[in-house]
């Protein structure tokens, strides 16, 4: 009789002994499994990737804590520096406002656009970076006050900066009803920036910047 009970019980311990998988159904894998682990990992998915990706995102996936990835994206970010012991790569690991990605460094710019435009430039002209340079550094600020600043109609200009994903309409103000221009996660992308409070100051170069903009509203 305690040989039967002995047995029957048997099964119940062995079950209870195993931890619950509560990984999603489509997470079939460990990183551990794979060449390079976790890192490889990574680079494989951000390599993808057609957007910036958040840590926790990229965590959900691989069905591992985010404090892991954000361990792994900051060493691989290191990695690509390069040392003594290592060049440094053409390319780097970058994190903004919209996530971590993949770009080619700045140092190889000129590289990179005689490859993509075949010797046509396409960088911002001189109006359009002295208009998004206002829009930066004055934000929310309507179209009228952006021609004020820099004296001559900028609607071209601006229009060509939304086209780009650059600026874009937030709001109106509240007198004129017009409509407030800001800059885009686009823009801090581009400018490898986590967030506007990482601007570099204009007050040395522009002092009279505030002035001008009150004397075009006082017209």
């Amino acid at each position: 009789m305690d040989s039967e009970f002995a047995t029957s019980e048997s099964p119940r311990q062995d079950v209870s002994s195993h931890p619950v998988d509560t990984r999603p159904e489509y997470v079939d894998f460990d990183v551990d499994d794979f060449p390079g682990g976790l890192p490889a990992c990574l680079e494989a998915m951000l390599m993808a990737a057609e957007q910036p990706q958040h840590s926790g995102d990229l965590a959900r996936v691989l069905s591992i804590s985010q404090q892991q990835v954000e361990k792994a994206l900051d060493d691989l970010q290191e990695d690509y520096q390069g040392n003594d012991s290592r060049r440094m790569r053409g390319f780097e690991l970058r994190h903004t406002a919209r996530g971590w990605q993949y770009c080619s460094r700045a140092e190889f710019e000129n590289v990179v656009s005689a490859f993509v435009t075949d010797g046509q430039s396409a960088k911002l002209s001189q109006a359009a970076l002295e208009a998004l340079s206002i829009v930066a550094y004055k934000q929310p600020i309507t179209r009228a006050q952006v021609a004020a600043i820099r004296g001559v109609n900028s609607d071209g200009v601006i229009r060509s900066l939304s086209i780009r994903g650059l600026v874009r309409e937030d709001g109106v103000e509240a007198d004129t009803r017009a409509g407030l221009l800001v800059t885009t996660s686009e823009f801090l992308d581009h400018m490898g920036l986590e967030s506007l409070a990482d601007l570099p100051s204009l007050a040395p170069f522009l002092p009279q910047v505030d002035t001008v903009l009150d004397e075009g509203e006082n017209r």
